[in-house]
């Protein structure tokens, strides 16, 4: 299997429908793959051949259970640098426009089992009051629905967050490119950040850091909910330095939709937090998407969380007070 098929069966593994080989071309462009239309269709009827991927007709293709399979064994999606590549192509697909506050977003999704999240309702709506989550928006997927390759089974739902990378496609439309450098363990002293206690590069894994770190046992959003003193996830960009006055403006407004996610912005050339910053860019920590549901965690409960999950529309998030009682009512 080349790189291109490997390409092709990635963008038919992350949608849960259909698609033609005019839509996988435009997936494919978007990623930096030059192709043309017609080779596309050559491969994917080649991959028809080999029961990698399954024919629609007019819908399209989607990925069979053998191509699954045959990507993973690749090896390609734990190379490194791939989560690196990911966060370029969702930068890319989402659709999600500020004026019209319509389209969709990334979003990251852990499955957990809705009288866990009952239980924990409390601390994880503190995470969202006290500003240690992106934004104040939550979705839920009920068992049945998929996201990206992942159906949520019965007995579970998916804790559906906004994911930071939403901030980077936002702020493409404005003409403002993001270098999205490290995730990190932010420690917090009163509430403040101090410093990054760990730190890893995203053109350096295959594994969102913020997962990494709450599989790990390594955050502490207990402490940091009951006096401010704690280790949360959050993640370090830059920006050229002549768009400091727009994304200032841009974070402002995202805060009023509930989807504020910059916890602070440095200045042009100057270190922040102790991380030094290219010449000609400021930085800008971002707060973890993944953040609330690391309580789960925290208090015993197992999860398996997944950071740029997919994308979901935004009439699907709704404030994260009205957790409990959608819980109950399933809808």
């Amino acid at each position: 299997m080349n790189r291109k098929e490997q390409a092709i069966l990635r963008i038919l593994k992350e949608t849960d429908r259909p698609l033609s080989g005019r839509k996988i071309t435009a997936e494919l462009l978007h990623t930096g793959h030059e192709i043309s239309e017609r080779t596309v269709r050559l491969y994917l009827h080649k991959m028809d051949d080999a029961g990698l991927t399954q024919n629609f007709g007019k819908r399209g293709r989607q990925i069979s259970d053998h191509g699954i399979e045959e990507l993973d064994a690749t090896g390609i999606i734990e190379k490194v640098g791939f989560l690196s590549a990911k966060i370029h192509q969702m930068t890319y697909r989402m659709s999600f426009d500020l004026e019209s506050e319509k389209g969709t977003v990334v979003v990251n999704v852990s499955l957990a089992k809705p009288e866990d999240l009952q239980v924990c309702a409390a601390e994880i709506e503190k995470v969202f009051a006290e500003g240690f989550a992106m934004g104040e928006l939550m979705a839920l997927l009920y068992p049945g629905e998929s996201m990206g390759s992942s159906v949520i089974p019965y007995g579970y739902v998916g804790f559906a967050t906004v994911c930071s990378i939403t901030l980077n496609g936002v702020l493409l439309q404005y003409g403002i490119p993001t270098n999205s450098r490290f995730g990190g363990l932010l420690e917090l002293q009163d509430k403040e950040a101090v410093r990054f206690v760990e730190i890893i590069n995203y053109d350096g894994t295959s594994l969102d850091p913020l997962e990494a770190f709450i599989r790990s046992g390594m955050t502490d959003y207990k402490g940091a909910i009951a006096n401010g003193n704690g280790k949360i996830g959050a993640s370090f960009r830059e920006f050229p330095a002549d768009s400091r006055e727009v994304v200032e403006g841009l974070a402002k407004r995202l805060d009023i939709i509930g989807m504020g996610g910059f916890m602070t912005l440095g200045w042009p050339g100057q270190a922040l937090l102790d991380i030094p910053v290219n010449e000609g860019n400021f930085g800008a920590v971002l707060i973890g998407g993944l953040n609330p549901a690391a309580i789960l965690e925290e208090n015993g409960y197992r999860i398996a969380s997944r950071a740029l999950a997919g994308l979901l529309d935004w009439e699907r998030f709704f404030h994260y007070s009205e957790m409990t009682k959608r819980l109950v009512r399933g809808n």
